[in-house]
């Protein structure tokens, strides 16, 4: 990671170096915290930040279901996002809110701890590497199962995901670039970090939120531009038997944008080659972030 001058913090922006917090951060030691990840594109326009509002909106849907008090409004986290990107003369970005408990207390309870509310940006390639985009990638089934929904509540907590990190990190020390998770009953969920769509028999599919994946905005977007496109995606439970049998797959993500998956525990997809969906969406998603499509301006926030 390539430091840049500054990062926005409650209100400032105080330089790389200088935005600390305390060990004894409740959010450290009990994941207390919620965030998003979010990107911004530099096109023919400008800057452009890609569903910047929405990003903001499910910040704050996720706070509120975790009980964490935000003081700044979406619009103000918008602003501030403008503010760090033109401070830190960013053209594309990668830009993380988080919100988190900060000190003040020891123990479970968390409320008489401060709040802190923290925007970082910085540059970040692709995610899982421009030769995964180009050509796919190799997913390894984990053998750690995706956290219930009964365990915890949707939204983009910064506890739970130590279940994706574990998932990851197992895939990754076997030799595969991903993770990917299934369900306590064995239905498929998502990737460590990532929604998956599946393409099989001229069907489009994608797990429901309801095995456990994230509602991600790229999941989002990607659904309106193929059905958009004439392409429907149903959502429908699926088992690890209804992937190795898949024409096609592919992970969605702000971080992974739209990746190919050529090899999922080494049965090859398809013909290992990204197939005409999965470039389809790769293609339709590239030109509305790249301001290309004009009937999803509306995504994009210039700066």
């Amino acid at each position: 990671m390539e430091p840049v001058k500054s990062i926005w913090m409650d209100g400032e922006l105080v330089p790389w170096a200088e935005a600390n917090v305390h060990v004894l951060t409740h959010g450290l030691h009990y994941g207390t915290g919620v965030f998003e990840g979010i990107r911004a594109y530099g096109n023919d326009e400008g800057t452009a930040v890609f569903r910047l509002s929405d990003h903001m909106q499910r910040l704050h849907n996720s706070a509120t279901t975790y009980s964490i008090p935000l003081k700044y409004s979406v619009d103000e986290l918008a602003a501030a996002t403008r503010q760090l990107l033109l401070d830190n003369e960013l053209d594309s970005a990668y830009i993380r809110p988080i919100v988190f408990y900060g000190s003040g207390t020891m123990g479970l309870n968390p409320s008489k701890a401060t709040v802190v509310a923290s925007i970082v940006a910085f540059h970040w390639g692709a995610y899982l590497g421009e030769e995964g985009l180009q050509n796919g990638i190799r997913v390894k089934i984990a053998s750690w199962a995706r956290i219930s929904p009964r365990s915890f509540p949707a939204g983009k907590a910064t506890g739970p995901y130590i279940n994706s990190v574990l998932a990851n990190q197992e895939a990754t020390s076997a030799g595969y670039d991903e993770a990917l998770l299934l369900t306590e009953a064995g239905n498929v969920s998502e990737g460590s970090g990532e929604n998956l769509f599946v393409v099989r028999d001229g069907e489009v599919l994608t797990p429901p939120v309801s095995d456990g994946c994230l509602n991600g905005i790229t999941r989002q977007s990607v659904i309106q531009l193929l059905a958009d496109d004439g392409q429907e995606v149903i959502e429908k439970s699926m088992t690890r038997d209804d992937l190795y049998a898949a024409d096609e797959l592919f992970f969605t993500g702000t971080a992974a944008e739209v990746t190919p998956i050529r090899h999922l525990d080494d049965h090859e997809v398809g013909d290992g080659t990204p197939g005409l969906i999965t470039r389809r969406a790769q293609e339709l998603f590239r030109d509305a972030v790249g301001g290309k499509l004009a009937a999803y301006r509306d995504w994009l926030d210039y700066i």
